[in-house]
């Protein structure tokens, strides 16, 4: 998922299981913080960056200290609620109560080729930024052995192992890519029992910190593919265990199956039909990853909260996109993906913005 954030995030919910991203959508991932104006996110990818009215800078500063000002507030706040911006009294959270990541992380996704599919064009600049990542404090990494496939993990392994003692690798697997553009659910026990192996060996751990479902496969009963999961759990080779693209009706007959600590939805300021799920982690506890965290604001009119929040902070309306997710939810950890070293230090920055209270309920009302 989820560009700076799903992203990494993908412009639009999968198609496969209702919730896989086609390679147009992948692809205007990244381009979302590629530096351009807020009403063109949704539009189709570009590389130019120059022609941005709003820097992504401006953009993800923003979003970070509304993010941060939700989490002060604590858990008992609510969709549309007044918040006081304060990211830095709350930089993290604890997954499954023992995992302790810095509330911004990375999406893993957009380090592999066009359309999510292959190597990177260039490589070196791929391990650049992973590593990069870790330096500025990171660690928290989203990814997917669909990535790629099996390219984004590979890579993180060449990057960062031996891994830092306090990296959490959070990998998914049941969503698999039999070809370019492909994204097809399966939800088997035998192949998610062989996925884990598999990412074990490409990653190089002897346990993933968190594995979760990519995408609940319609023809599988999610007892069976859970029930498997459950299965390399109990032998040691998982140690937390997430959900992807599910309504609060799954995660609540995931957890009869197997304890859940986090769910990964497409979330952002214009799309929050995630919202009711969000809620629900509020008020279990569990960790909320959202995917595609930028969002497209395509019918906003130019002169917007976004824009205005970006232009008296000097930063790029992505970091402001950033800060209002932080500030949402004490339980929101976003994971803006990007394959730019320029990028990730701007999404990274976001963490530190402040959104005052005012700001943040205009940028709120911009889905009402």
């Amino acid at each position: 998922m989820g560009p700076a954030l799903r992203r990494e995030g993908a412009p639009a919910p999968f198609s496969a299981c209702s919730r896989a991203p086609t390679d147009q959508q992948c692809h205007s991932v990244d381009s979302n913080f590629g530096g351009r104006t807020l009403n063109s996110m949704r539009e189709k990818s570009s590389d130019s960056h120059e022609k941005a009215s709003v820097t992504r800078r401006t953009f993800l500063g923003t979003t970070l200290v509304t993010g941060a000002a939700f989490f002060a507030r604590g858990s008992d706040a609510i969709f549309g609620a007044e918040l006081s911006p304060n990211v830095a009294a709350n930089p993290t959270w604890k997954l499954g109560g023992d995992l302790t990541v810095n509330r911004l992380g990375f999406g893993a996704m957009r380090i592999t080729g066009e359309g999510i599919w292959g190597w990177p064009p260039d490589r070196g600049n791929a391990l650049k930024v992973l590593k990069r990542a870790v330096e500025l404090g990171v660690n928290l990494i989203d990814t997917a052995d669909a990535y790629g496939p099996k390219t984004s993990e590979l890579l993180i392994a060449e990057a960062l192992y031996p891994y830092p003692k306090d990296l959490v690798i959070a990998t998914k697997g049941g969503l698999t890519r039999p070809g370019r553009g492909e994204w097809v659910p399966d939800g088997r026990p035998e192949h998610l029992k062989q996925a884990v192996d598999d990412s074990l060996r490409r990653l190089r751990l002897e346990r993933i910190d968190v594995y979760q479902l990519h995408c609940i496969d319609p023809k599988v009963p999610m007892e069976e593919s859970l029930g498997a999961i459950k299965e390399m759990k109990d032998a040691g080779k998982i140690r937390h265990v997430g959900l992807s693209n599910v309504e609060p009706e799954e995660i609540e007959r995931a957890r009869k199956i197997v304890p859940i600590v986090s769910v990964q939805n497409r979330y952002n300021i214009e799309d929050r039909k995630s919202e009711k799920a969000l809620v629900y982690c509020e008020k279990n506890g569990l960790g909320f990853l959202p995917w595609f965290p930028i969002g497209g604001t395509r019918g906003l009119k130019p002169e917007n909260a976004l824009n205005a929040a970006a232009k008296a902070h000097g930063v790029s309306v992505f970091q402001v996109a950033l800060a209002w997710l932080l500030e949402r939810s004490p339980v929101m950890l976003p994971i803006p993906g990007t394959s730019s070293l320029t990028h990730l230090e701007e999404n990274v920055a976001a963490a530190k913005l402040q959104l005052t209270p005012e700001e943040w309920k205009a940028i709120n009302a911009l889905a009402s």
